[in-house]
């Protein structure tokens, strides 16, 4: 006799079987039936109980981003499936594998104007790279099955919707995933002729660099071996930080808005560009236009998609970093390779004189010069979006085996919460950090409570500044407009974390986060700090005055005093410094 199973189990256990160890969600009726199957197979399963469905569609993106590995989340009928939307959107946005478990209520009662009840399948239909409801409850493991094939096949989120009844309903317990099939693609070997017109330009270029992103995740030994065998400087996307450490001499960090002053300057004076694995959609801003591009990318589309191309090779970055290593001829160290790498000492000397400032409010060198001294090799960063994003790109020392995320293109605030629990969750063994403002911070600030339901140890840094920075930065910088709507409240938040069960600190110095840090190590409950931050703006490259050579030097003046910048050398002192010979290096 052949074991019944009901739908919502079934669900389940091909989720198990795809090897998903957490799902997140926060229930509603509509969703008894799946509620239930998790109970029955909660020593398979981790459910995480959310404090808001927006938290655990970020939870499942995150999941997804530190892994590789599908993220689950879930939702009830209308307002808690609407609430998905925005964590969904940012699996979407960064091509994260993410199953959305979205509930409906009874068939029979589904389009007639029921409690709760809405036609949920079109507000999916953009977020998603498969959308479907369940018809019968046989079709439910199948359709599970489907979804995470579709999420992993198109880097994208599926969202499966269950109606209640369906989830109930007893069927066969025969259905068995084959997951031999999913396997890691084999991509093409180089064409030769590619790899030769390659290695030509390379070899004819006065200034080459490399700019690499998540495409070269697997690549940083052959990102490496090129750079220095064809003395290439190297900048990455903003989310490829930590693909090679922050401390190698010609990583020059990544590049626009949040990047540090070396990877935002150096794309203007380029005349080829080895591209590889990247696909940021404001390329096209910062780079010198005439710079011939060679691009390395597995997916056909992205080839010239945000610049022109002169060779095009699709294939793996490893493979394809490898073949032009292979058949190139090393290139001794140009004027533009030399100034790159002294253009880094400069900017790196510039911010490491305020490590130890005495400030106050505090300035953000000192904090993480802490945390940089704190966190371990194995230690994980869950940023939040805005001004934190440019501190983290600038002044954390990526490293070892360390892992971060954030929210890339579509940079939702109230990232890093959620971001935090499903790090912790992955990886319990490692320390974890979330980073937030005290706006992103705001938004989804009831996660500590989940934090604390589940003691998980994560220290939880606010950067309390009293302000959107990033915004209250563009209406300064960008539209020269009063500033409207960006000024927050000052907030105990210290107090407000000690009510929900969290370890609280208030930092007002560095020794202040020192103290805090250290005690943090003491205990085994979720940690916030809060750091009252200076009010002024991180130093913008995107609006920088500082080469007399080509701007007013009244718009420098102002500019070095500003961001106490007087140390600082444009990158055109170090190339004509490296062009007369004064220059050196190793």
């Amino acid at each position: 006799m052949v074991e019944k199973i009901s739908g919502s189990d079934a669900v389940l256990k091909v989720l198990e079987q795809w090897g998903v160890n957490h799902i997140y969600g926060l229930p509603g009726g509509s969703f008894d039936s799946t509620m239930n199957a998790i109970h029955n197979q909660k020593d398979k399963i981790n459910y995480v109980q959310v404090r808001h469905e927006e938290a655990g569609a970020i939870a499942a993106s995150a999941t997804a981003k530190l892994t590789g590995k599908v993220g689950v989340c879930f939702g009830s009928a209308g307002p808690g499936a609407v609430h998905l939307l925005n964590g969904l959107y940012d699996a979407k946005s960064d091509g994260v594998p993410v199953v959305a478990l979205v509930a409906q209520v009874p068939t029979s009662n589904m389009n007639m104007d029921f409690f709760q009840a809405m036609d949920e399948e079109p507000i999916f239909d953009d977020v998603a790279v498969w959308n479907r409801t369940a018809m019968t409850a046989d079709a439910l493991p199948r359709m599970t099955d489907e979804a995470i094939r579709q999420a992993y096949m198109k880097h994208g989120v599926a969202v499966l919707t269950i109606p209640k009844d369906l989830g109930w309903a007893q069927i066969d317990n025969t259905y068995e995933p084959n997951l031999k099939s999913h396997t890691a693609p084999a991509y093409p070997d180089p064409r030769p002729e590619d790899v030769s017109e390659a290695v030509k330009l390379i070899k004819d270029a006065k200034s080459p660099m490399i700019y690499f992103g998540l495409g070269a995740k697997d690549a940083a030994d052959e990102l490496k071996a090129v750079s220095e065998k064809f003395k290439m400087p190297l900048v990455s996307s903003v989310l490829a930080k930590g693909i090679i450490d922050d401390d190698y001499p010609a990583y020059l960090g990544s590049t626009g808005r949040v990047a540090p002053k070396p990877g935002a300057e150096i794309g203007f004076s380029t005349d080829l560009i080895l591209w590889v694995g990247n696909d940021v959609p404001f390329s096209v801003f910062l780079f010198n236009k005439k710079a011939k591009v060679i691009q390395i990318d597995i997916e056909s589309e992205k080839l010239g998609k945000r610049r022109h191309n002169d060779v095009s090779m699709l294939t793996d970055s490893k493979k394809a970093l490898k073949a032009i290593l292979d058949a190139g001829e090393e290139r001794k160290p140009s004027a533009f390779y030399q100034a790159a790498l002294a253009d880094k000492t400069n900017w790196l000397d510039w911010q490491n004189s305020f490590k130890d400032a005495t400030e106050k409010p505090v300035r953000p060198e000192p904090i993480f010069d802490v945390i940089n001294k704190t966190a371990s090799d194995k230690a994980v960063f869950a940023v939040d979006v805005g001004n934190v994003n440019i501190n983290f790109e600038r002044l954390i020392s990526m490293h070892g085996d360390q892992k971060w995320a954030t929210s890339g293109i579509y940079a939702t605030m109230g990232f890093a919460l959620p971001t935090s629990i499903a790090a912790k969750m992955e990886y319990p063994d490692r320390d974890v950090y979330s980073l937030s403002g005290d706006g992103g911070f705001a938004m989804l600030m009831e996660e500590v409570m989940t934090q604390v339901k589940y003691g998980l140890h994560v220290v939880n840094v606010i950067f309390s500044n009293e302000t959107l920075g990033y915004i209250e930065a563009e209406q300064t910088d960008d539209t020269h407009q009063p500033l409207s709507g960006v000024d927050l409240p000052d907030t105990n938040w210290a107090e407000v974390a000690e009510g929900m069960g969290a370890v609280s600190y208030t930092v007002r110095t560095k020794d202040d986060m020192k103290k805090a840090l250290e005690d943090a190590g003491s205990t085994d409950k979720p940690v916030v700090i809060d750091v009252k931050l200076t009010h002024d703006m991180p130093l913008t490259t995107q609006h920088m005055f500082i080469d007399p050579a080509w701007q007013d030097q009244k718009k420098i003046d102002a500019f070095v005093r500003k961001y106490q910048a007087q140390d600082l050398k444009p990158f055109s002192y170090f190339l004509k410094e490296a062009q007369e010979g004064q220059l050196q290096t190793n």
